[in-house]
């Protein structure tokens, strides 16, 4: 076959720089339309244990070629630097398209020099925990810290922030520890008066997973912790969890439809007293969560059903109505026709639960400044997009010239 195979670069997350990737192999043509191309190229990655990354391939047929299936993985470290990683991607992309020109019957595509990038050992990979002696024994660890001062004329506000996460990742299993500590001081005059806001959060939050089968996994989650803005000095939960995937974990970048039960004590104690004349309370409360999504050559869906409920309840008539809590999330992104994509994002949630709301209520600058949380039966956002492209389907040629002139912005 003559000519060079049309590609459909699908990629969303880190490692999409499609004009590193469209530079590097110019001996095939870059469409920015699926409709017109032989081939749709997606990529999807998900976090290692490590901290690096591990990318999907597939690389899916259409027109002449429909039918024609392919896939590759490929790991990276979390100490690669940029440059590595998108050579490593641009290697296997290589390797994926050659293989797809040799099966369609393209000839003279490309010659193979070697199959590691420049000044890499091509007997280097990422290793198991039993093939090495590592001091870390797989702990990976993560630090932030950041301050924050910024103002005006009428007002003042500083902010500190510290996390820090602790993991360690294996096959089977999966241990997360991450906390946190949150400093804030606000100033701002309103109607010829200072209003002050100081407050603290922090948290420490545990959860364990243990890999049962290849559909089910066991885990739990601990939290303790201060949430000002719900009322909540001190708060504490155990909750053991079950899951189960109705596709392998090992197709989670493609596709995945995952169902979760979870129960288990909680505890609160209030910095005021709320609505049901409480300062302190410990209930049981059980969810159920079910999450849908999907990435193909279409487009792109997901979507998430949560259930709450609260099911040990004190003895007393408030409580007898009912606490849940329902919330839907979901987008779709669809390719109507050539050229014409629709996306679609949003969420709704019906409150029924807030036991933690102050029976003092919300101040005017509390109200304002969103500082405590209100009473409310429902919360809903909801984002509708339309993408229209159209002239050349061709997009080989990269000019570097003025790479940051998109982001020059006008005077203010």
């Amino acid at each position: 076959m003559n000519g060079r195979p049309r590609v459909f670069f699908d990629c969303d997350g880190p490692g999409c720089n499609s004009q590193y990737y469209r530079t590097e192999i110019d001996w095939v043509d870059w469409v920015n339309d699926p409709m017109v191309s032989d081939v749709h190229l997606i990529i999807s990655s998900v976090q290692t244990g490590a901290g690096g990354r591990e990318y999907l391939l597939d690389f899916a047929g259409r027109v002449s070629a429909d039918g024609y299936l392919d896939a590759m993985l490929v790991q990276t470290l979390s100490t690669d630097t940029d440059r590595e990683r998108l050579d490593a991607l641009t290697n296997a992309i290589s390797i994926g398209l050659a293989r797809f020109g040799t099966v369609q019957g393209y000839s003279g595509l490309a010659r193979v020099e070697g199959l590691a990038p420049a000044g890499v050992d091509p007997s280097e990979r990422l290793v198991s925990p039993q093939e090495v002696n590592d001091p870390w024994n797989l702990w990976v660890f993560e630090i932030d810290v950041s301050g924050d001062l910024e103002g005006e004329s009428n007002e003042e506000e500083r902010r500190f922030f510290s996390r820090l996460e602790a993991s360690r990742i294996t096959p089977t299993w999966k241990f997360n520890l991450g906390t946190n500590f949150f400093y804030s001081e606000r100033e701002f005059l309103l109607e010829g008066s200072t209003f002050t806001d100081s407050r603290y959060d922090w948290g420490f939050r545990p959860y364990l997973a243990y890999a049962l089968s290849e559909h089910w996994s066991l885990g739990a989650r601990a939290e303790v912790a201060r949430v000002v803005r719900f009322n909540q000095s001190f708060r504490w939960e155990v909750t053991p969890a079950l899951e189960y995937s109705v596709f392998p974990y090992e197709e989670a970048t493609r596709r995945a439809l995952t169902a979760t039960y979870r129960i288990g004590p909680a505890y609160r104690a209030y910095l005021e007293r709320t609505i049901f004349d409480e300062m302190y309370e410990t209930r049981f409360e059980h969810a159920l969560e079910i999450d849908l999504s999907q990435r193909q050559t279409w487009g792109e869906a997901g979507l998430s059903i949560t259930g709450s409920q609260f099911i040990f309840l004190p003895n007393t008539e408030e409580y007898e109505e009912g606490l849940y809590n329902i919330s839907l999330r979901g987008d779709l992104e669809v390719r109507i026709v050539r050229g014409l994509s629709v996306e679609l994002d949003g969420n709704v949630e019906w409150v029924q639960d807030q036991l933690y709301l102050s029976a003092e209520g919300v101040s005017d600058e509390e109200r304002l400044l969103r500082l405590q949380q209100q009473e409310t039966s429902f919360r809903y956002r909801l984002s509708v997009g339309l993408s229209i492209q159209f002239g050349s389907i061709y997009n080989n040629v990269v000019n570097n010239r003025f790479n940051r002139a998109q982001g020059f912005g006008g005077f203010r």
